[in-house]
């Protein structure tokens, strides 16, 4: 029986364009992302170098400004539809489930969000959860087993209980191998709204 739900961010709740950035940096003069760049990307969500760290790297190989690479690194981050608040506020107090909230999001991101969606909406937001976890607070990113692991020993939750939801299969599959329910959720095709897991699980 399931009695815990886990929730990526990106386009579960908010919505994404995976490609924006990309096009972004293309227009300033990156036109191909090295190794280096994602592996300094995947340290930067995991909080192990700061934000003026992580924009100086830019600056000094491509010359690009700080306000410029701020406006590209966060044009992936798109809308945040209101008919999933509303699910989302519906099922949190339903008390029915324990909810967290676990995203690879760096520092520049959620400042974002907290900017564009203002404080009350992110309270408003972030109070569904009974625990919130972003991957540059706490030091685990997604798919690595360890960041499922951290939640689930941290809540005293039981891997066969709990319910994850992402749009990216490599994140789905890792917490599949540790007994974690899933729900890859294809963007476009599915919306968390949706949710619909067994016949004693329906929301």
């Amino acid at each position: 029986m399931i009695k815990n739900i886990i929730f990526d961010f990106g386009d579960i709740f908010i919505n994404l364009d995976k490609e924006a950035t990309f096009i972004e940096l293309a227009k300033l003069g990156v036109h191909k992302v090295s190794d280096e760049m994602m592996t300094l990307a995947h340290h930067y969500e995991k909080g192990e170098i700061s934000t003026n760290d992580f924009i100086c790297f830019f600056q000094n190989e491509f010359a690009i400004s700080k306000h410029d690479l701020v406006v590209a690194w966060n044009a992936i981050l798109l809308d945040f539809p209101k008919h999933r608040l509303e699910f989302l506020k519906e099922l949190s107090e339903s008390k029915k489930y324990r909810l967290f909230l676990l995203s690879n999001t760096n520092e520049l991101h959620i400042k974002w969000v907290q900017n564009d969606w203002g404080n009350e909406l992110y309270t408003e937001f972030k109070n569904c959860f009974e625990r919130f976890y972003l991957s540059h607070e706490i030091g685990f990113r997604k798919p690595n087993s360890d960041i499922y692991e951290f939640v689930l020993q941290e809540n005293n939750l039981k891997a066969k209980e709990t319910f994850f939801i992402d749009d990216t299969l490599e994140n789905t599959l890792a917490a599949e191998k540790l007994g974690i329910q899933t729900w890859h959720l294809i963007p476009g095709k599915k919306d968390v709204v949706d949710l619909v897991i067994k016949k004693e699980f329906k929301v």
